[in-house]
């Protein structure tokens, strides 16, 4: 494809006198993974949930590629935004009981998906949901466990299961690995980096952790108040920092 798969200009987004975000554009390309940081406040949560169709932006210009045609993001109605969310994009929450439904099993928390795509055979979709929790490192007789019996790593890997399995073209991670201690984030992360580059997938991550964009991202944005003030490869701007505030970020987060 010579084309981005996503592409977004001019997005603002203002809460009140509050500007989160200020004409912000950027393409994604196929198979790449971006990560946008920043600290608490910098309008980087607020980005992404306007892209991803969660939020409407005040204005922006949001295209995607799908099947060799533009789809105007923007111009969707919610009938159309609603079955490609469902489809061909995925959403995983910072908070997993955002993107989790506490009342029903494990297996139907992945299974809905599958429904929801089409399938419809109860045993095709059983063995689909065993494979994923298998995939996700959760043991397949937790099932049918409720999410609210399992700890904060394993909602989060049940949710990122429940996502990747209509095999999305696109992710949106908003702080995958945020909350959890620092053993359960380092296997999280090693789950993600084989998940995405097995499946092939395009994602884009905030976090406002730099080691977490190290190791996922393939290009970086840093955003300041509602603003992208660095654009780069990610190695090119965690090592060599050009904007001052990228380098006070750098410097005070990043042990290099």
């Amino acid at each position: 494809m010579n084309q981005p798969l996503f592409s977004v200009t001019n997005l603002s987004k203002k809460f009140g006198k509050t500007i989160a975000c200020n004409d912000i554009s950027f393409d994604l390309w196929p198979g790449e993974i971006l990560g946008i940081v920043g600290e608490s406040g910098s309008g980087k949560t607020t980005l992404l949930r306007s892209i991803a169709g969660l939020i409407k932006p005040d204005q922006a210009t949001i295209n995607y590629q799908h099947k060799n045609k533009t789809l105007n993001i923007d111009q969707m109605d919610e009938p159309e935004l609603r079955h490609l969310q469902r489809t061909e994009w995925a959403f995983v929450h910072q908070h997993p009981r955002d993107g989790l439904r506490m009342n029903v099993s494990a297996g139907a928390n992945i299974g809905e998906r599958l429904m929801a795509n089409g399938w419809r055979h109860y045993d095709d979709i059983r063995a689909e949901a065993i494979k994923w929790l298998e995939a996700v490192e959760i043991d397949a007789k937790r099932i049918d466990d409720l999410p609210r019996t399992f700890s904060g790593g394993m909602q989060q890997r049940l949710q990122i299961a429940r996502n990747l399995v209509t095999n999305p073209r696109l992710i949106f991670m908003d702080e995958p690995t945020g909350g959890l201690d620092v053993s359960v984030q380092a296997r999280l992360l090693d789950l993600l980096r084989g998940l995405v580059r097995d499946l092939g997938l395009s994602a884009i991550i905030v976090t406002h952790d730099l080691a977490v964009a190290r190791l996922l991202s393939n290009r970086l944005m840093v955003m300041k108040d509602g603003q992208v003030i660095e654009h780069g490869l990610t190695d090119q701007v965690l090592e060599d920092p050009q904007a001052a505030y990228s380098q006070l970020l750098v410097s005070s987060i990043l042990q290099v």
